[in-house]
């Protein structure tokens, strides 16, 4: 969805005024308070990324284990 905006220039108007008036028609707009909101917004991850982090986390936390278990690693066992 684009939303174009235009701006000419009066016989009045100074090259600032040109940038100010501008400036307000995209304030007015509303184009860069929808940017602002989307940017840092996170997407849900999909199923398949959940299961592969949890999957992830598992395994480390075996791996971990086994280590405590074999001295190699200092910690108590839960």
């Amino acid at each position: 969805m684009a939303v174009n905006v235009e701006v000419s220039k009066g016989e009045r108007d100074n090259n600032l005024g040109l940038i100010r008036k501008f400036t307000k028609r995209v304030q007015g707009s509303g184009i860069l308070s929808r940017l602002r909101s989307r940017r840092y917004s996170l997407r849900k991850p999909s199923e398949y990324v959940k299961k592969k982090k949890t999957l992830k986390r598992l395994t480390e936390r075996n791996r971990i284990r086994e280590l405590i278990k074999m001295g190699k690693m200092p910690g108590t066992l839960e």
